[in-house]
Parts: structure tokens; sequence; C-alpha cells
């Protein structure tokens, strides 16, 4: 549409391609009948969540490009925190999406489910390819599923796009977000300390067995009061105290030998109030949102699917709600849910080495 001038204005339906979109609800090419009602609404609400997939693939490869950089300057903290942030609310919301969906009576489903043949959910490759770019491990999976051989097969059936299976590959071969969070965190600097500083082994080393030692007094402590206020005896409360004790032993000292990163995460959450690492405390918060709204995306799901199908097999051949149940106990960001185990109060702990370190100057150090 052109306006005085003669040249051609832009359009609201022209700037989203209304037309181009508004299509594609009809269905396979050649799809006969049309779909009903009911049917029309099974598709609009997958396309989209596909469509919000898609911008979440962005968000959080733009997010790895900023992380997985040898130096992470200060400034550019927020801006991951921005992507996370940001995808976290689209899981909110598509977690709330399955509202939607419920609408859907089992009957009404089962008038159209056969037209879907073996098509599923689990085809889903941007699904697929999030999970490979957050960093979930293949011994994890349902199955022990391998994605990439998975989507190898689909291109090879002809059931996914050159174009697709070139994005899927350059995402598993480069790192995941969650390598890139634990080679960032081992670089944190511990009381002052960093990787290449001299001493530094020594440093963290030091600092682990100091907050192994605060756990072990305040467990002491513990374990006095819980006997005093008659919550247990010292013979059953202990080994509860002392088993927390190792866990806590083996997180921070795997095989005997310091996980830098783990030690730099503790750090982090431990002395969350120095300037320095207030970003970075408030970075680890927004990869835990993040995982927690999946969590959520994901258990909607299977309750959804139950309540529209019960434990009917799926349509592609899986084991239908007893799958999706089991993807809500994937845990890609473990570490930083574990560490809150082994978290004392701030009083508890020893006095930060070369605090200024830690204060506000634009000069230094990031980890």
């Amino acid at each position: 549409m052109a306006d005085e001038t003669g040249n051609v204005r832009m359009t609201y339906g022209g700037y989203l391609r209304l037309d181009d979109l508004l299509r594609l609800q009809d269905g396979p090419s050649g799809y006969s009948p049309a779909p009903c009602n009911d049917e029309l609404h099974f598709i609009i609400v997958h396309q989209t969540f596909e469509l919000w997939f898609k911008l979440i693939l962005r968000e959080l490869k733009e997010a790895r490009k900023v992380l997985a950089q040898d130096k992470v300057e200060e400034a550019q903290i927020p801006i991951i925190v921005h992507h996370l942030e940001r995808v976290s609310e689209i899981f909110r919301l598509l977690a709330d999406q399955w509202k939607v969906m419920e609408t859907l009576s089992p009957q009404d489903f089962l008038a159209f489910r056969d037209r879907l043949g073996t098509s599923s959910g689990f085809e889903s490759w941007q699904m697929r390819e999030l999970e490979v770019l957050l960093g979930l491990e293949q011994a994890q999976r349902v199955g022990g599923m391998d994605p990439l051989a998975h989507m190898q097969k689909l291109s090879k059936e002809g059931k996914v796009t050159e174009e697709v299976m070139l994005a899927f590959e350059d995402t598993h071969q480069k790192p995941s977000l969650n390598e890139a969070l634990n080679a960032w965190l081992a670089r944190t600097p511990i009381h002052a300390s960093l990787p290449e500083s001299e001493g530094d082994a020594a440093t963290v080393d030091a600092y682990i067995h100091g907050h192994l030692k605060a756990m072990a007094e305040h467990g002491e402590q513990v374990i006095a009061h819980m006997v005093r206020i008659g919550h247990g005896t010292e013979a059953t409360v202990r080994p509860r105290i002392e088993a927390g004790l190792e866990g806590a032993r083996s997180f921070l000292l795997p095989d005997g030998e310091a996980h830098r990163g783990r030690a730099g995460l503790l750090f982090i959450e431990s002395y969350r109030d120095l300037p320095l690492l207030s970003w970075p405390r408030r970075l680890i918060d927004s990869f835990v949102e993040l995982e927690q709204a999946m969590l959520l995306f994901r258990t909607h799901h299977a309750r959804m699917v139950e309540r529209m199908i019960g434990r009917r097999m799926g349509t592609g051949g899986s084991s239908g709600v007893d799958y999706l149940d089991a993807t809500t106990k994937y845990r890609v960001f473990v570490d930083l849910w574990a560490v809150r185990t082994l978290l004392v109060k701030r009083e508890a702990l020893d006095e930060v080495e070369h605090p200024e370190f830690y204060g506000f100057r634009s000069d230094t150090q990031s980890s």
C-alpha cells in the first residue's frame, strides 16, 4: 500500500506477514477434511510453543556466546541475566498455556487423534536442541536416548531439513551453557586469588577446609539444640548431620582433590553481600529460576496429557505420561541446587581476605 508520495507504507499485517502466518493452521498440504474447531485449537497451541522455542533458542545462544568467553567482563553479566530471565518468563507462560489445552476434553481429542499418525511432540527438534544447548547429559535421558543420533536418523528419513540438521550439529559441537557456566565459576576469585595467581591451590584448599570446619561447628550446635528441645537423641541426630558434612566434603573435594568451580560457586553464594559478587550471585539465581520454570513447564505438560489420554501409549510410540513424568526429574544445573545444602549463616564464616578486591571498582578483574 503506497502513501501520497508513492512510497510503500509498512502495515501491521505486512510487518508480521499475517497472511502467510494465518495460512499455516490448515494442516499438512492436501490435508482433508479441514481441521475441525478442536483440531485447529490443538494445532495453534503447538505452533505457538514452537514459535516461543525459536525465541528461547535465540536468547540462550546469545547468553552462551557471552558466557563462553575466556574472560567475561563485569558489565556483560547483566546482559546474560537479561537473556535468562526472559527465557524463564517464557517458560512460565508456556506452563500456563497447557491450561488452554485442558479445555479439550478426552473425547474431543480422540475424535481427531488418529489424524496425527505417528507424529509426536518428541520429534520437536527445537526442544531437543534446547536440551543440548543447556547441557542435559545423555546419561540422564529416559532410555539413554542419543539426541544427535536421533536427529541424524530423522534427517536420513527426510523428516528434518538440512538447515535444521546443521543448526543442531553446530549446537552439539559447541560448549553447552552448563559447561560455559562451570568454566566461568572455576575462574571465581576466592579470597582475591585467581586460578593463575601464585599459591591459588593452597588458597582454595584452605577456603574449602575452613568452610567444612564452619559446617562441622554449626552441626554440633544443631545437634545440641535438637536434643535440648526433645526432637531426637544424639544417637539419632548425629548420623544425619555427619552425613550432610560428608556429602559437602565429597562435593567440594571429589576424589580428595579441590573442585575449584564448586568452591567458586560456594564462595559467591556465601559472600553475596560483596559488591563484586552481587551480579555473579544474580546470574546463578537466573540459571536456577530458568531450570525451575522448565520443570514447571514439564510438570504441567505431563498432567495435561494424563488428563487427556490417561496412561495410554503416546502417538509416537512412547510410554506417554510415564515418559513425560520421567523428564520432570531432569536436572542440568545440578551443582547450583546442591550447593544450597552447604550454606551456613554469614557470621559463622571466616572473614574475607583482601575485601578491597571485591569493592566497587571499574578496573577489578571479573570471574
